[in-house]
Formats: structure tokens, C-alpha cells, sequence
């Protein structure tokens, strides 16, 4: 079932979020920030609900987030940076072990591709686990581009790595359509010029994603490039674009 309408216009690129979007990681994340919990002695487990709430702005602040309920302030400040290279050591460890991709994922980047339209992933989860994990999944060859959390100094919601892609595609921004699961998603991609739609089924801070701003709400990956179909303009010129960015 959709909920909006995607505005009319050419679409020649599709930026599409990971986590919670792609990929279902809360059990990769659940995992490793209980490790990270565990080795600070900051037992109980928290609970994946929890967790999850807290996923979506970067590793950084989950690892704030999670420290910030269970340790004393002072506590929280001081051991920040022990606490992140606890998390990020775990996560490695784990990555994709924990995981599935969504249904309608597969079929709809194989979509998208066939449109003839230019793929990047936008994410702001850090280049170590972004990398491993699309390619374990198979994921990768689906994109002609791929931005993790680190590429640059900003990041979603900052519109900067959205607009970024515009740069390497050489398209404009309105010719783009984001797709994600959370506002940052949407604040990112509506700054940038963008049109969004949004998926109903990943993490958005633990809030509904009707309020999220997107265009629309589909339910798979396959109903957004269903919907993108009638608007698809093959944009070939993209692999000369990208396969010299550094961040690619």
C-alpha cells in the first residue's frame, strides 16, 4: 500500500539509504553495543528496542545515546571514547552476522538498474562496516557509488553528501530521488533539492515515519521503482562520473 504521490519530472538517480532501508541491522547493532555495555561493566543488556531507537545519526551518537542512560554524566563524558572504540571493535567483529535484507530490495535495485538510472548509496554508517557488509550481501554491484558516514565531514541530515552525488552524476538535484527510512533521510534529501520517499518498516528514532516529510510511503524497495518507472531516464554517462571519486 503507498501513502503520497511522487511529483512528476525525470528521475535519472536514486540515493537510497542502508539500514533500515536495504538492510535489517538491529541485531548487528544490538549485539555490539551490549559488547561495548558489557566490557564497560555496564550490565544489564539493553534491551533492541532501545537500541534501535537510537540508530540512525552515526555511530558517534549511538554510542553517546547508550552510555548517556547507563552511566553516571561524568562517567558517560570520560569513558566516551573508550566506550565508541569498544562498540566499533565488536561491530567489526559481527558485521552481517546478524542482519537481512528486506524484501523487495533485491528485485527493486535490479529495477532501477534496468531503468537505466545511475545508484548510489548514502549512509551514515562508517566506511569499515558499509563496505563489508554490502558486499558480503551482494549488494555493491548494484551502485555506482557508495557514500558511507565517513566520507565526508558532514553527513545526513546535512544535505552535503546527497549533494555531493548530484556532483559526481553531474545531475541536478531535482532529477534525484532519496529514498530512506528516517527523517535525517528526508531532511537531507528535501535541502538538497530532492524529491524522497520513504520506506515504513526501518528505525526513524522510534517515531512514525508518516511524519518523516517524504513525498510518499511505499511498502518494498520494488514498489518505489514501480513508481519511479514512468519517469526514468537512463543516465549512462555515470560510471565515467564516479569511478574516479575517491570516496566511490
Amino acid at each position: 500500500m503507498m501513502t503520497g504521490v511522487l511529483p512528476a519530472g525525470p528521475v535519472r538517480a536514486v540515493i537510497i539509504d542502508l539500514d533500515g532501508t536495504m538492510v535489517d541491522t538491529a541485531g548487528d547493532f544490538h549485539a555490539a553495543i551490549n559488547a561495548m555495555l558489557g566490557a564497560l561493566g555496564a550490565a544489564p543488556d539493553m534491551p533492541a528496542e532501545e537500541v534501535v531507537s537510537y540508530v540512525g545519526k552515526g555511530s558517534e551518537n549511538l554510542v553517546r545515546r547508550a552510555l548517556d542512560v547507563r552511566l553516571p554524566p561524568a562517567q558517560a563524558n570520560s569513558r566516551f571514547a573508550e566506550g565508541l572504540e569498544l562498540y566499533q571493535r565488536a561491530y567489526i567483529a559481527i558485521n552481517g552476522q546478524h542482519v537481512n535484507v528486506y524484501d523487495g530490495v533485491r528485485e527493486g535495485l535490479a529495477a532501477l538498474r534496468d531503468m537505466g538510472i545511475a545508484l548510489a548509496c548514502v549512509t551514515n554508517k562508517p566506511r569499515d562496516f558499509t563496505q563489508p557488509l554490502l558486499a558480503q550481501l551482494g549488494l555493491n554491484t548494484y551502485f555506482d557509488l557508495v557514500y558511507p558516514g565517513d566520507a565526508f565531514q558532514y553527513r545526513k541530515p546535512d544535505p552535503y553528501p546527497m549533494l555531493r552525488v548530484a556532483e559526481a552524476f553531474g545531475v541536478d538535484p531535482v532529477e534525484i530521488v532519496a529514498i530512506g527510512d528516517s527523517e535525517n533521510d528526508a531532511r537531507a534529501a528535501r535541502a538538497a533539492g530532492m524529491r524522497v520517499l520513504a520506506v515504513p518498516y526501518g528505525y526513524n528514532h522510534g517515531q512514525p515515519i508518516q511524519g518523516a516529510g517524504a513525498d510518499a510511503i511505499v511498502d518494498t524497495l520494488f514498489a518505489a521503482a514501480e513508481l519511479i518507472r514512468p519517469y526514468a531516464e537512463p543516465h549512462n554517462a555515470v560510471s565515467a562520473a564516479s569511478t574516479d571519486d575517491p570516496c566511490s
